[in-house]
């Protein structure tokens, strides 16, 4: 019970600074506002991918969630380097807190912003006529897949900010992942289509898994590829490796 309180504290700490900048919440939604309202509209009107006979902006929204969830939370490791700047991550380390905890919270945090990206994207998916699925065990799906997604690539974003330890590096290293993992998954077109040294790629991003299991929960007529149970099991044991990785390098930076 002392480890949740310690995860909870840190979450909490973050989630309150967004309460009183809401703004960013804003600003991050206007990138899959336009990947929604001007990509998906063009390409389904070309009708070029081979989606199994589902219309493309159906196909396209969870991918469009899954990035928002990848783009909130990969920057989300620039803020431990501010906490550093500050003396706040003095503070932390100083604390009985269990290190792991300290960097599940950060996660947890992360998790929280991007709930409220997902809640974007549901609205905007239902203006465009997506065909969704309205269900509680769906919608609880929905929300641990993305609450995964977000704090796993939180961690591992903290991972970078504590080996890069300045805000330049960081900056150019997130921007130069961020596309790549994007693009080398399936979340605006099927790994099917794709050369097959690519698709292994696609197979080894976490990104793939949490799209398949999105397009599944969140779609009238949805399947998961993968499998939902891979799909879940993946993001999970990828996070929990993190977590471990993250929590005995944490410390380093402040060195």
């Amino acid at each position: 019970m002392r480890y949740v309180a310690d995860v909870f504290a840190i979450a909490t700490m973050d989630v309150r600074k967004l309460r009183h900048d809401p703004s960013e919440l804003f600003t991050r939604a206007i990138q899959p506002m336009l990947w929604l309202l001007v990509f998906g509209q063009v390409f389904a009107r070309i009708r070029a991918m081979p989606t199994g006979g589902m219309a493309y902006i159906d196909f396209l929204a969870p991918g469009i969630l899954a990035q928002s969830v990848l783009f909130v939370a990969i920057f989300n490791g620039i803020s431990v380097i501010w906490e550093r700047d500050l003396g706040i991550v003095h503070k932390f380390l100083v604390s009985p807190a269990p290190r792991t905890a300290l960097v599940l919270g950060k996660a947890l945090s992360a998790g929280v912003k991007a709930l409220s990206q997902a809640v974007i994207i549901y609205v905007l998916a239902v203006a465009l006529g997506v065909k969704m699925v309205w269900s509680v065990p769906a919608f609880c799906g929905v929300i641990i897949l993305v609450l995964l997604g977000a704090a796993l690539f939180s961690t591992f974003s903290l991972i970078i900010a504590c080996i890069v330890k300045t805000r330049e590096r960081f900056m150019g290293i997130g921007q130069v992942l961020t596309m790549p993992m994007f693009f080398a998954s399936n979340a605006i077109y099927p790994t099917s289509i794709m050369p097959a040294w690519l698709r292994g790629v696609a197979h080894a991003n976490p990104l793939t898994y949490e799209v398949d299991g999105l397009r599944a929960l969140m779609l009238a007529g949805g399947e998961s590829a993968l499998g939902l149970r891979v799909d879940f099991a993946v993001l999970a044991l990828t996070l929990g490796v993190l977590v471990l990785i993250g929590g005995w390098i944490y410390p380093r930076l402040i060195t």
